[in-house]
């Protein structure tokens, strides 16, 4: 295969990249994408994406061949995703706070669903039904019967009819619901249970399968169709880490992951009789891949080389092709036409922001057609690399850092970054905006993929649990240490900057610990564990059950009590603060609710300790608005300019 020029005049206008000159400010690593979100349909006739055009964010759809079909201005919509349901319906799924006013269940973000005809006609899902909450709880693909295009929803489901307020709440879990896709009509398929937490449909419209977690006693059963007959599966799964994914690879089978033991294990079951085959899968699993026109299991996207592994032999000679077109960069196939004849794919790394690419096998092209950050020019990325080091204890552990464009690799200031999560994410090699936008101000950025991270396998994974401010924080200093011996950092000049859980961990790297950063930024990290476990309970009606079984385990509270969060609280342990903080909080975040940033600002002025407080208004957990993404990173970057400055 080749590459080419892209040929596609109404591609280069709409996605043309920005030749500015010079070093790019600090704004251009805040900046949404400047293209994203880029689906082939199921032919690969035409890819649907959102792309920033001028000062507008847009919804686009053109042909293979560079034809605009569909324009939309989406302004600060936060869209979430793009599937095709086939090649004339698109779902646009977005997200928002709840206002749902009887979903008496707390904030949180909630989706809603949008279909859009390539005929130029679109309505919300549920639009035509009154009785359905204004949200959309999974979908579930798409069929064709009888001369119409079905969609399949989960919608909590009211009695009553909202549309003269005369209703009430039933459940808060999802019944299953189909849609026609080109008159929005609603027709009720599946009611749920408490317990009902999965559904897979048949490629005849049909209920092949769903699944059940009880909360009361973990356990966790398959059962064929919609009813309650005997289960095909029953386990012991207590903080519900069993899955149904979708369907298998062929007719009445579905595909179950299963992380309760050693190692994980994929299982494709026939709802027949319930037949079990396990399914051998190269590395860690990232992403499922499935036939985008049938729905069936074609292979897997996993976290080592060529990255994504076919069952069938062709699909995988035909993507290793799209690959070996684009040598020298990370390659993620990001989506594909049946039969793997066009792809989607996007590179990173090195000197590339972020490129997006469109391959055609017949042809044998492959053609530029969007970029991610056009104003990061190939000069201003910095490089980055994997280091491996060893923790205290002698767990291996490896990290990406990122250096300093065109500065020697030698006594550099850091900044430690730490992923969120906490448990089962992970880093990897490749362009990241936050580590880029720190190396193009002249410091090195490392981040480690402590303990419980994914990728690394089941026992890496679990050695997290009970660490949480405890050895997951030391594996990040352990790494500071190693990049100290071989030279690379100058440790006086350290600084720990992260968001979610990293944010918590830079707090407790300056609370917790002592002696080891100059400075920390704290994004939407919790800080007094045992108010944000409660949170969760209260708001999120969280029963005695999987979801509290796994905050217990991670926090250690399973063995020591409420003690152990007592004891790893950066809020509770203000007064040990030892290095300037800031806090930067999203005022809609449903995730850490900002609380817990307002706890730790008054814990340390209480103190006599150094804090600075950045409010966020409109911002959720995601930094998804462009405006406040930018003013979270000029404020962070600025703070550990200001408290460890890279010259």
């Amino acid at each position: 295969m080749k590459k080419s020029t892209c040929c596609f005049v109404a591609v280069a206008a709409w996605l043309a990249m920005t030749v500015a000159r010079g070093a790019p400010p600090v704004e251009a690593y805040g900046r949404l994408p400047g293209v994203e979100r880029v689906q082939l349909s199921p032919s690969g006739a035409r890819y649907a994406f959102i792309a920033t055009i001028g000062e507008k964010r847009r919804l686009g759809v053109l042909s293979f061949d560079g034809k605009p079909l569909f324009s939309s201005e989406v302004g600060d919509a936060k869209i979430r995703d793009l599937t095709w349901a086939d090649d004339a319906h698109l779902l646009v799924t977005l997200s928002s706070p709840t206002a749902e006013p009887l979903l008496s269940i707390g904030a949180f973000e909630a989706a809603e669903m949008i279909e859009f005809g390539m005929d130029g006609k679109s309505f919300p899902i549920f639009q035509s039904a009154p009785n359905i909450a204004r949200l959309v709880a999974g979908y579930y693909g798409s069929t064709h019967l009888d001369g119409h295009v079905y969609g399949y929803f989960g919608g909590i489901t009211y009695a009553g009819a909202r549309m003269t307020e005369q209703y009430r709440l039933t459940h808060t879990y999802p019944d299953i619901y189909r849609v026609d896709l080109d008159s929005g009509q609603t027709t009720l398929e599946a009611e749920a249970s408490h317990n009902d937490r999965g559904w897979v449909v048949g490629r005849d419209g049909s209920i092949l399968a769903h699944s059940e977690y009880d909360e009361s006693d973990g356990k966790w059963r398959l059962r064929p169709g919609k009813g309650y007959s005997k289960p095909l599966i029953e386990k012991i799964s207590p903080i519900h880490n069993i899955g149904l994914l979708g369907l298998g690879r062929g007719p009445g089978t579905v595909l179950v992951l299963d992380q309760t033991g050693d190692p994980d294990v994929f299982e494709e079951i026939s709802v027949a009789d319930g037949k079990a085959e396990e399914l051998t899968i190269h590395g860690y699993v990232e992403d499922y891949l499935f036939d985008p026109d049938n729905g069936y299991l074609i292979g897997t996207d996993v976290d080592q080389e060529p990255h994504a592994f076919f069952f069938d032999r062709k699909l995988q000679a035909r993507y290793n092709g799209a690959r070996k077109a684009l040598p020298g960069y990370e390659v993620e196939l990001v989506s594909f036409s049946h039969d793997l004849a066009r792809m989607i794919v996007k590179t990173d790394g090195n000197d590339d922001s972020g490129t997006y690419w469109l391959v055609d096998i017949a042809t044998g092209k492959a053609d530029p057609l969007g970029y991610s950050y056009p104003e990061i020019h190939r000069s201003d990325v910095g490089p980055t690399s994997w280091i491996k080091y060893k923790a205290a204890d002698g767990l291996d552990i490896e990290g990406v850092l990122t250096l300093p464009p065109g500065r020697k690799p030698e006594k550099l200031p850091l900044v430690m970054l730490p992923h969120g999560g906490p448990i089962d994410v992970r880093d990897r090699v490749g362009f990241d905006w936050w580590a880029q936008a720190y190396a193009a101000a002249g410091y090195a950025v490392f981040q480690p993929n402590y303990r419980g991270s994914s990728g690394y396998g089941t026992e890496f994974r679990q050695a997290g649990y009970g660490q949480w401010g405890r050895k997951m924080q030391t594996d990040l200093s352990d790494g500071v240490a190693a990049l100290v011996a071989q030279g690379l950092i100058d440790p006086k000049r350290v600084c720990i900057v992260g968001g979610s859980y990293g944010g918590y961990a830079a707090l407790a790297g300056v609370t917790l610990q002592n002696g080891i950063y100059r400075c920390a930024v704290s994004v939407a990290g919790p800080s007094d564990m045992q108010s944000f476990f409660g949170w969760q309970i209260e708001k999120h009606g969280y029963t005695p059950g999987g979801a509290t079984r796994y905050w217990r385990a991670v926090t250690g509270a399973d063995k020591e009590g409420d003690v152990a969060m007592r004891s790893i609280s950066p809020a509770l342990l203000a007064d040990h603060a030892d290095a300037p903080i800031l806090l930067i909080h999203g005022k809609d975040d449903t995730v850490v609710p900002i609380e817990q940033s307002e706890e730790m600002a008054a814990a340390l002025k209480k103190a006599k300790k150094a804090v600075d407080f950045v409010v966020m208004p409109g911002e959720d957990h995601w930094l998804s608005h462009e405006a406040t993404r930018v003013a979270m990173l000029k404020a962070a970057v600025a703070f550990v300019k200001e408290h460890n400055p890279a010259d």
